[in-house]
């Protein structure tokens, strides 16, 4: 028997430090040699650490949010002598110690019954049992399981170690009936203190700092966008199998592309220290996107160049990369110019924060058929409200609403977007 004690990895060139995010294992669980056990970050990456063995853990080391250094204690694995699995990858450093000794039998016991050998102490960093306003313990298997069948993990007793819910007792809980029959759960005036980490803290930071910093001005104006949606329509019905699915999206993007040409100080980004505004050539589109992990910012790169359907095949890789979590960080960093976007559920106005350190932020909200006065009659238009923000230290009132007309002219015109401009 022995103990082999997983450390923390270099998880990035340079890295000298990472947050723990997730635990997916406690003591006590028994692991395999492909075992996640548990989930670090640094920047926007998230890396999964792996069981080198299998066996039993004994300790954990951390809180989900604490920051580590590289190279320190991480897990306690207690093995039956295995060795570590030559085809996983090496994510992290292994040192196998020795379980203490047993004590020695006395040689003049007063009876022949030996003296059984004495459990090996339990390492010197045990994790803390969660308190009880804290969400039920058990395993993650345990956890997809429940959700799978319906079960609220709250409702079931658990009869490990510190109220660990195991499978058996999940089995209990659904052969008594108890998870298809009516419960109401108890009146309680608990408090639950929930700690930012990993994605959700680093965007809280983000945000903050946008804030803090940005005096925002923020410009709404409502945009017709009947004629865009027949032609959408019109070419998703036309286009072909290999051809992306056309959104409003890129469409606004396009416009975007159009109207920073000729302000160009709007796509750009500014440097508060210094003081000193850096306008770009290359418009870079951040589209930020809700994943399961948080608000991402992946980037269509040269959206300048790009045609409307190479513009829409960008919009969803790079959105989708984000989603699933493979998005590298260059795809993560460097927009010059974000749209917000919340679909369906846009709301009529938003305020939206921009994406420090750029200066503009376009926002989407809902499409709504609204009756719209035509000179004679009021008449059913497809109509959308843009919601944008821009950083007053550089962008005056006066430009923000002349880029936002140029984006609505565009997009209630959107034959203008498939015209080129003729050379003064």
């Amino acid at each position: 028997m022995g103990v082999h004690v997983v450390r923390l990895p270099d998880v990035g060139e340079g890295i000298a430090e990472a947050e723990l995010v997730e635990w997916h294992v406690a003591v006590g669980d028994e692991v395999t040699a492909e075992s996640v056990l548990a989930d670090v970050m640094t920047d926007k990456a998230t890396v999964e650490i792996a069981s080198p063995v299998a066996g039993v853990v004994t300790f954990l080391t951390g809180e989900p949010g604490d920051v580590l250094a590289v190279g320190s204690d991480l897990v306690g694995i207690e093995t039956d002598g295995g060795t570590a699995r030559p085809d996983i990858p090496a994510p992290v450093a292994v040192d196998e110690l020795p379980a203490p000794p047993a004590p020695e039998t006395p040689t003049a016991a007063p009876t022949p019954t030996p003296t059984p050998p004495a459990e090996p102490p339990a390492p010197a960093a045990p994790a803390t049992p969660k308190g009880p306003t804290q969400r039920p313990v058990a395993a993650p298997a345990v956890r997809q399981r429940a959700r799978d069948l319906g079960v609220d993990l709250r409702l079931v007793h658990g009869s490990g170690p510190a109220g660990r819910i195991t499978h058996a007792d999940l089995d209990s809980f659904v052969d008594t009936g108890a998870a298809t029959a009516p419960r109401r759960l108890a009146a309680s005036d608990a408090t639950h203190e929930i700690r930012l980490v990993g994605l959700r803290r680093k965007i809280a930071e983000k945000v903050a700092v946008s804030s803090s910093h940005i005096p925002h001005i923020t410009y709404v104006d409502e945009v017709d966008v009947t004629a865009v949606e027949e032609l959408r329509a019109t070419l998703n019905t036309s286009a072909g199998d290999d051809d992306p699915k056309l959104t409003l999206l890129p469409f606004l993007a396009r416009s975007i592309v159009r109207a920073v040409s000729e302000q160009p100080h709007l796509n750009s980004t500014f440097d508060d220290s210094t003081g000193v505004l850096t306008a770009y050539d290359a418009v870079h589109i951040g589209i930020a996107t809700q994943t399961p992990n948080g608000l991402i910012v992946p980037v269509v790169r040269h959206a300048e160049a790009l045609d409307i359907w190479e513009t829409a095949r960008e919009i969803a890789r790079v959105s989708e990369a984000a989603r699933t979590g493979t998005a590298s960080r260059d795809e993560l960093s460097g927009s010059t110019i974000t749209v917000t976007s919340l679909g369906a559920l846009g709301g009529i106005a938003t305020t939206p924060i921009i994406n420090h350190p750029e200066v503009a932020i376009v926002g989407v909200n809902k499409k709504q058929m609204r009756p719209v006065w035509d000179g004679q009659a009021f008449v059913p238009r497809q109509m959308m409200n843009l919601s944008s923000s821009f950083d007053h230290r550089v962008v005056d009132g006066w430009d923000a609403a002349t880029f936002i007309q140029r984006i609505k002219a565009l997009i209630e015109t959107p034959a203008l977007l498939f015209i080129e401009r003729r050379a003064p």
